[in-house]
C-alpha cells in the first residue's frame, strides 16, 4: 500500500489552502514556476541541481531549505534524484507579520532581498526540521481539541528553528571571508532609506559617488541581481506588506511609495508579482492582520 504524500488543511470561510504538507520524489511538481498567494518551504533531503527564484539563478544540493515569500516566483530544476517535503501555509493560517517578535522569520527566511532563499542544513539540523515536519503531519491527522493551536506552535518551532540556522550560517559565513565591502553596506543603507522616494539605479549611482554601471556590477557580483531588480522586490516587498496589513486604497500605498500614478504603480505591481494588487489582497488578505 503506498504511504500517503499530501496533508491538507483547507480553510472553511474561505474554502482555500490552509497548510500542507506533500513529500514529493522528483522535481516534476516544480518545473513549472510556481507562483502562489501563500509561503512555501521545501526541505530537499536528496538531489541537487538548479534553483530559479525571481531574477536570480542558485545551486542546491542535498539537505537544503529553501524559503519563498507569498507570490514570489520559483522553480526547481533537479539533475537526478529529488526527494523531500514541501509545506505550504497561507497567512490567514499563520501571519509572520503578525507574529514577528515570536518568531523573526521575516527578513531573514522571508522577504530578504540580500540574500539567498536557500540554506544549507547539517544532517542534524535536516533531522530536527523532518521531525517536526512529522510533528505536524501526526497532528494534521489528530482532529482533537486544540488541534489548530498546537499545529501552530510546532510551525512556530520550525520557523525559529530554520531561522536560527540561517542566521548562523550567514555569521559563520561573514566570519570565514572577508569584510562585506563597505560599498556594500553602504548601497543597502541606502536602498533601505530611500526606496520609497529613489526607483532608479542612477539616484543610487549618484548618492554613492559611482558610476551606475560599477554600482550594477557590484550588485550582480554579491547579491545574484541586477540593481534595477534589487530595487524592484525592495518595493514590492513593502507594498505587499502594505496590502495585507493595512485597509489604505492602492492609490493611497502607490504614492507612498513614490509613484504619482496609480496605474502605472499597478503595473509595476504586476510585472513584477504577476499579479494585479487588488489580486494580491483579495487572495492574501485586506487588513486580516489585525482581525
Amino acid at each position: 500500500m503506498k504511504a500517503q504524500t499530501a496533508f491538507t488543511l483547507i480553510n472553511p470561510q474561505t474554502k482555500a489552502l490552509g497548510f500542507k504538507i506533500f513529500a514529493f520524489e522528483d522535481d516534476s511538481y516544480f518545473n513549472e514556476q510556481k507562483n502562489h498567494n501563500y509561503y512555501s518551504m521545501v526541505l530537499v533531503t536528496e538531489g541537487k541541481g538548479r534553483l530559479t527564484a525571481d531574477f536570480s539563478q542558485y545551486e542546491f544540493k542535498e539537505n537544503s531549505l529553501m524559503s519563498f515569500s507569498i507570490y514570489q516566483p520559483f522553480s526547481i530544476k533537479a539533475e537526478d534524484e529529488f526527494k523531500g517535503l514541501l509545506i505550504n501555509f497561507h497567512p490567514d493560517f499563520f501571519c509572520i507579520h503578525k507574529h514577528q517578535k515570536e518568531v523573526a522569520c521575516n527578513g531573514v527566511l522571508f522577504n530578504n532581498i540580500y540574500e539567498s532563499p536557500q540554506v544549507q542544513l547539517t544532517a542534524s539540523e535536516m533531522g530536527m526540521l523532518t521531525g517536526l515536519v512529522e510533528q505536524l503531519k501526526a497532528e494534521m491527522q489528530n482532529a482533537a481539541v486544540a488541534q489548530y493551536e498546537l499545529m501552530i506552535a510546532y510551525l512556530k518551532i520550525f520557523l525559529i528553528n530554520a531561522s536560527r540556522i540561517k542566521i548562523d550560517t550567514q555569521l559563520l559565513k561573514a566570519s570565514g571571508m572577508e569584510k562585506e565591502p563597505f560599498i556594500l553596506k553602504t548601497l543597502k543603507d541606502a536602498i533601505e532609506e530611500h526606496y520609497k522616494s529613489k526607483h532608479s539605479p542612477s539616484d543610487y549611482a549618484d548618492l554613492l559617488n559611482i558610476s551606475a554601471k560599477a554600482l550594477n556590477r557590484i550588485s550582480k557580483t554579491h547579491f545574484n541581481k541586477t540593481l534595477s531588480n534589487l530595487i524592484a522586490e525592495r518595493i514590492i516587498i513593502e507594498a505587499k506588506r502594505e496590502l495585507y496589513l493595512s485597509a489604505k486604497p492602492v492609490k493611497m500605498i502607490a504614492y507612498e511609495l513614490g509613484f504619482n500614478d496609480e496605474f502605472y504603480f499597478s503595473r509595476f505591481f504586476k510585472n513584477n508579482a504577476d499579479v494585479s494588487p487588488q489580486i494580491y489582497r483579495d487572495t492574501v488578505g485586506f487588513a486580516r492582520a489585525d482581525a
